[in-house]
């Protein structure tokens, strides 16, 4: 597979979970890889593991949601590959709280990294291809949360139904550059952040035991199962080559089925 042969791809939140199975889809698939995090150990392991495989890559460190390091991770991107070609706006994270429960702080660290973050990402990135002057593919990890809201994890579907807003913005401010903006939505994805939120889960004595919370949420997947990272490769591939030119401003279900719409 070489369908990003000579394509330069950041992908953000990429040490772990949904974006490690991106970002290795996309060097597999020819791509020159930017393995993005805030966990700079894990996404060194992630690059060199990469690297090893044979393929081009280099890691990050970098939080998202400030605004100087990521100019910092696309300068650094483009003294290692000269140009950027595609953005994935994929870090963000999860800590619920029962409704009543949430609080300024919870509320406000939630939209941080995954609303505020998607936008300095979408700017900072598209502010480079303009410059390039050839286009580009910008894609957000949205979220079946951002389609329908949940009580025990309230602000992070807020956070996912602005990451569908801004998805649209973005698609018709920059589509006059030749830059398409889209988005994916996962339902249930088997990651390290799944393992987070039912411990956090079981520690408020919302569910019991180790299983319970991830089951009652894969219970209406209409292909029978849990996504793994891998699954969403095929979508992100899709969505940042040229087989998608003709697509903008939108938001890609890849929930097995679970939200129709």
């Amino acid at each position: 597979m070489s369908r990003l042969s000579g394509r330069v791809a950041i992908v953000t939140g990429a040490a772990q979970g949904i974006g490690e199975g991106i970002v290795r889809r996309l060097a597999v698939e020819g791509a020159q890889v930017v393995v993005a995090d805030l966990n700079a150990a894990k996404a060194e392991a992630v690059a060199s593991s990469l690297r090893t495989d044979g393929y081009r890559a280099i890691a990050v460190a970098v939080d998202v949601a400030d605004r100087r390091q990521v100019k910092a991770m696309i300068a650094e991107t483009v003294v290692a590959f000269g140009h950027i070609d595609i953005m994935f706006n994929n870090a963000g994270f999860n800590k619920p709280l029962p409704f009543f429960d949430v609080d300024e702080e919870n509320f406000n660290a939630i939209m941080r990294v995954n609303a505020l973050a998607v936008l300095i990402g979408m700017q900072e990135a598209a502010r480079q291809m303009i410059a390039q002057g050839h286009g580009g593919k910008i894609i957000n990890t949205a979220s079946i949360a951002g389609r329908q809201g949940y009580p025990e994890f309230a602000p992070y579907c807020a956070s996912k139904a602005a990451v569908i807003s801004l998805t649209q913005a973005g698609a018709r401010e920059l589509a006059k550059y030749k830059i398409t903006v889209n988005a994916f939505a996962p339902g249930v994805v088997v990651t390290p952040l799944w393992d987070g939120l039912e411990q956090d889960m079981i520690d408020k004595g919302v569910i019991r035991q180790k299983g319970e919370f991830i089951e009652s949420f894969s219970s209406s997947i209409l292909i029978g199962h849990p996504s793994k990272p891998e699954d969403l490769g095929g979508t992100a591939a899709f969505l940042a080559s040229s087989d998608s030119d003709c697509i903008t401003g939108q938001v890609i279900m890849a929930d097995g089925g679970m939200v129709l719409i």
